[in-house]
């Protein structure tokens, strides 16, 4: 299942790839996450690992994740290794005003025998999520303010 949200981030793309940064932090606009937390020795690049304290439908759990792409400040790439399966994918792109950013998560859900209809019936509440998450961050930009230079 392929799932996108997008949203304009009133500031340049480096800014918004260091909210983005800011792991733990994530939580903060992200609702459905409840704790983020970096579980490898590094903090940036391929390879950093998180362990993300989340909830499908209600029901608590904890997914680990990994950095698989990252291209500093436009593009970075998350693969989930738990119930969820797939990887999402944040795109920074400059525009008029500042950064649109595109989320898209290829997910399928790791349920035995009814992961294609789960993840079908799944499929609008990531959505709204997901543009949850994004208003979220927006929220998150506005609130940082602008940087000093």
């Amino acid at each position: 299942m392929i799932v996108r949200v997008g949203t304009s981030l009133p500031c340049p793309p480096e800014e918004a790839w260091a909210i983005l940064l800011a792991w733990e932090r994530q939580a903060d606009w992200m609702l459905d996450a409840d704790r983020v937390e970096v579980v490898s020795a590094r903090r940036e690049g391929v390879g950093v690992r998180l362990a993300v304290r989340t909830r499908i439908l209600g029901l608590p759990f904890t997914e680990a994740m990994e950095v698989t792409g990252w291209d500093p400040p436009r593009r970075l790439v998350l693969r989930h290794g738990g119930v969820v399966a797939g990887e999402g994918t944040w795109t920074l792109t400059p525009e008029a005003g500042g950064t649109r950013f595109d989320w898209i998560e290829d997910v399928r859900l790791r349920v035995p025998a009814i992961g294609e209809l789960a993840a079908r019936l799944y499929a609008p509440v990531l959505r709204w999520l997901m543009r949850r998450a994004a208003r979220g961050l927006r929220g998150a930009v506005i609130a940082s303010g602008p940087r000093r230079r």
